[in-house]
């Protein structure tokens, strides 16, 4: 729970605090208990699930979990680019039971907008996730989120953004017109 990244147009650091994360164990028990009851999928689900710091690496938990009797589908959401490493990059393509599909908000194919919202990613780095993602795990869904409007954003920036629509062929996004937060930067 929580957020460390302080983009300007969110106010999750405000309102939820500081990220942290379950210890490993406890996530590693509920999901143990949940699959001794039938449950057969489980999602982790977090602001930036995969800054996991929990005891392990994000790829680790995932790794246990997928390890446990019963469960049979691993789904995680929401994640941030800037956590997606190399381990849990190739996780994709190495567990069966991770499911193919990955929601992963890049905001605005801008520089200059991704720079002025604080995202800690430019386009390059997020086309380089999505080529590595596929390269492992071919037939991966991705979904994303937009924000449309954000202060500043000129024509040529939104172009930039539908560029990167057509280049990723993401399977659904969520689009949003930019509005204001009170006590954000943006």
């Amino acid at each position: 729970e929580g957020c460390d990244k302080f983009c300007t147009f969110c106010v999750v650091p405000y309102t939820r605090g500081a990220e942290y994360s379950r210890p490993l164990a406890d996530v590693i028990a509920e999901a143990r208990s949940l699959a001794e009851q039938g449950v057969r999928e489980v999602t982790l689900l977090g602001q930036n699930v995969n800054a996991y710091h929990g005891g392990a690496s994000f790829a680790d938990l995932l790794r246990a979990l997928a390890r446990i009797d019963g469960l049979e589908r691993l789904r995680y959401m929401t994640s941030h680019p800037v956590e997606m490493t190399d381990d849990l990059i190739a996780l994709h393509g190495d567990e069966p039971k991770l499911m193919p599909f990955l929601h992963l908000p890049v905001q605005s194919g801008s520089d200059k907008i991704l720079k002025a919202m604080n995202r800690k990613h430019d386009g390059a780095f997020f086309r380089d996730i999505i080529e590595r993602l596929r390269a492992v795990r071919p037939d991966i869904a991705l979904s994303t989120d937009f924000i449309v409007g954000f202060p500043g954003e000129r024509e040529q920036d939104f172009e930039e953004t539908m560029t990167l629509v057509r280049e990723i062929g993401f399977a659904s996004a969520y689009s949003f017109k930019y509005s204001s937060r009170p006590g954000t930067p943006a």
